[in-house]
């Protein structure tokens, strides 16, 4: 299993706010809006990437992280036999990923993913 890319998330109701900070200033594109979540990045290099979130969809807490997989199966399974905190998952979303949550060594929520 190889990690393919990382991708820090932050909590807030109030996504437009990103776009004046993270696009109008920064320059970053709107790489996906999906209501309840944007992430902005430079659509040249996908490994530049931030989501703003409201919630981290299908009704669950926002993650601290995302860490897109190759293999989102063996990732679950590797968490699971060392203990870690299983919180959501794994799940076929919607949107075109496959995930689950797990908590890290520190407590963060991390959303482990790979795209269907």
């Amino acid at each position: 299993m190889k990690v393919k890319r990382i991708v820090a998330n932050i909590h807030s109701a109030e996504l437009a706010k990103a776009k004046v900070f993270y696009q109008d200033i920064l320059g970053l594109d709107l790489l996906m809006d999906q209501g309840w979540m944007t992430t902005y990045g430079n659509s040249n290099k996908m490994d530049v990437q931030l989501s703003v979130m409201q919630e981290g969809g299908s009704g669950t807490e926002t993650p601290d992280l995302s860490v897109e997989v190759d293999d989102v199966d063996e990732a679950f399974e590797l968490m699971r036999t060392s203990q870690f905190s299983i919180e959501y998952g794994p799940a076929n979303e919607p949107w075109g990923v496959r995930r689950f949550y797990v908590r890290d060594p520190f407590g963060k929520l991390v959303n482990i993913l790979m795209h269907l």
